[in-house]
């Protein structure tokens, strides 16, 4: 599904990344973790083609990055949700709209039973009509979650989605994205917790991933 062929990422002449060989696999679900400036974010947006290396080669859904048309990385970003660290809205939309934005820009039809549910499945039904300054730090992130899978993609990307709410939200979070991952979803977060990385081995099966000295380290399953 997604698929790093020897990839290096750098800028201003250095590298951020390098030598990086990697499969993650349909339906598997990985942990991304590194002290901050390591990388992680970078090896985010390769993910979705947000970058595309400065070496090597990554194929998504089959198919080389190099190699596709504007077209088709729409497509490609359409079969991948993304939870932003800043998770930014559009100030002057609800929720509801905020979260239905994706079908907007696709140029899908709304169908308002299902964002009905996406928004009851996140805990969000009673804030439909708020506007995004209304939100808690976790109401914000658990709309961000909702945004990102409103398209029913294969793969959902979070980055620090736990970063700035308290530990029981963090949990929450978790369980909505075991879930999707239960549901046949490619999950990969980025975080600094460990005793979330720990939570989740105790529920579901996880990889273990480290950014160190500008390389991947695949740690399995162990910590």
């Amino acid at each position: 599904m997604i698929e790093f062929n020897n990839v290096a990422y750098g800028y201003g002449g250095r590298d951020l990344l390098t030598e990086i060989s990697l499969s993650l696999n349909p339906g598997s679900f990985h942990f991304l973790t590194g002290p901050s400036g390591a990388g992680k974010t970078t090896f985010l947006k390769l993910c979705y083609r947000e970058l595309e290396p400065t070496a090597g080669q990554i194929h998504l859904f089959g198919q080389a990055t190099r190699d596709i048309t504007r077209d088709q990385v729409a497509e490609l970003r359409r079969k991948t949700g993304v939870v932003h660290q800043d998770c930014k809205f559009l100030d002057h939309l609800s929720v509801a709209e905020n979260i239905a934005m994706p079908l907007s820009v696709a140029g899908k039809p709304m169908d308002v039973a299902n964002l009905t549910e996406l928004m009851a499945w996140v805990g969000l039904s009673e804030r439909a009509d708020a506007l995004p300054a209304e939100l808690s730090g976790g109401e914000r992130q658990r709309a961000a979650l909702a945004r990102a899978v409103i398209m029913s993609p294969d793969v959902v990307i979070a980055d620090e989605p736990t970063g700035n709410v308290d530990w029981d939200m963090s949990l929450r979070l978790l369980q909505l994205l075991i879930e999707l991952n239960r549901m046949g979803k490619t999950v990969i977060i980025a975080t600094h917790d460990m005793h979330l990385i720990r939570q989740a081995k105790s529920q579901v099966q996880t990889r273990v991933l480290r950014i160190a000295n500008r390389r991947i380290q695949q740690a399995g399953v162990d910590l």
